[in-house]
């Protein structure tokens, strides 16, 4: 185990250092920050002295190299809007992109598993259609419309619901959640149901059933516990891209996550900010990527035996 982990941090840790440059060196094509903090009026003088401040009068690779060097040190820099801590605006709102995206991805395991293992049960039932229709469209519709939809729908037309912010009580949750949960509930639900057709004709499983066995535990004791390596990886991958992707849902719900505070970062070309928010971004989904790989290895060696030396 401590081999393949070795080889799993090495190998995702490339990608976490060319996604690191790509987005140093992208920020910059946005434009000069000074254009946007200093008035069309200000002087050459006050525009030099605003670069030589923020080290802009540096070439890139000198401030490629500052960058690096204060990262390693904990030291993001500091936010051109509010004068604050880049590193300390990250870590506010970090945690709360965590929080919805960990309650909706429960809720989309619960509800895959639940869903997926009764369409898996009697396959090609009236369950089993339904469930397969609802979970196909679930999958196909892009989260930025269900999110703009259910703004018009319940928020606007029939004032149910919040359209923006986090003050208030648990309804503030409801369209996020939703719009997040879509994607993730339609692709479990097939691959539950998929993994489990498999599963619920094993021999193990028809032994079961011949000896008399509850058709419960059947199905979620032994199909359920067998097939649930497939269903593990994908539910991995799909965590990763809520981490990744909550950008549209933070910034069409006003949610402050950290999504929101990097398009905030884009638009106001606050460079330090955005480049501690999509490091923090870019660690987790590495800590993730190792996390979904070692519990695969360790629920299935075969994992383990296919990394390469």
């Amino acid at each position: 185990m401590t081999s393949f982990l070795r080889k799993r941090i090495v190998s995702s840790a490339i990608p976490l250092v060319f996604v690191v440059l790509g987005v140093f060196c992208l920020a910059r094509l946005t434009g000069n920050p000074v254009d946007l903090y200093l008035p069309l009026s200000a002087t050459a003088q006050q525009r030099a002295e605003f670069s030589a401040a923020h080290g802009f009068d540096d070439s890139i690779p000198a401030q490629l190299w500052d960058y690096l060097t204060n990262a390693a040190q904990l030291d993001f820099g500091t936010s051109l809007r509010t004068g604050e801590s880049a590193g300390s605006m990250v870590l506010k709102a970090f945690p709360v992109t965590l929080q919805l995206a960990g309650m909706t991805m429960l809720l989309a395991i619960l509800g895959g598993l639940l869903v997926g293992s009764l369409a898996a049960y009697r396959p090609n039932s009236v369950i089993d259609r339904i469930a397969g229709l609802l979970s196909m469209t679930a999958a196909s519709i892009p989260d930025f419309w269900f999110a703009i939809v259910g703004v018009l729908v319940f928020g606007v037309g029939l004032d149910w619901l919040p359209t923006s912010g986090t003050l208030g009580g648990p309804e503030i949750w409801v369209l996020p959640i939703a719009t997040l949960l879509i994607r993730p509930f339609g692709v479990l639900v097939q691959v539950v149901r998929g993994s489990m057709v498999g599963a619920l004709s094993a021999p193990y499983v028809k032994v079961a059933r011949s000896k008399g066995a509850d058709p419960k535990r059947v199905v979620f004791g032994h199909a359920l516990r067998n097939s649930i390596t497939p269903v593990l990886t994908v539910a991995g991958d799909l965590t990763v891209g809520l981490v990744n992707g909550a950008v549209v849902v933070e910034t069409i719900f006003g949610w402050p996550g950290i999504g929101k505070l990097m398009i905030d970062s884009i638009l106001q070309r606050d460079f330090a900010v955005l480049q501690a928010a999509v490091l923090l971004t870019a660690v987790t989904i590495f800590a993730l990527n190792i996390l979904v790989d070692v519990c695969h290895a360790l629920i299935d060696p075969r994992v383990r035996q296919a990394v390469p030396a």
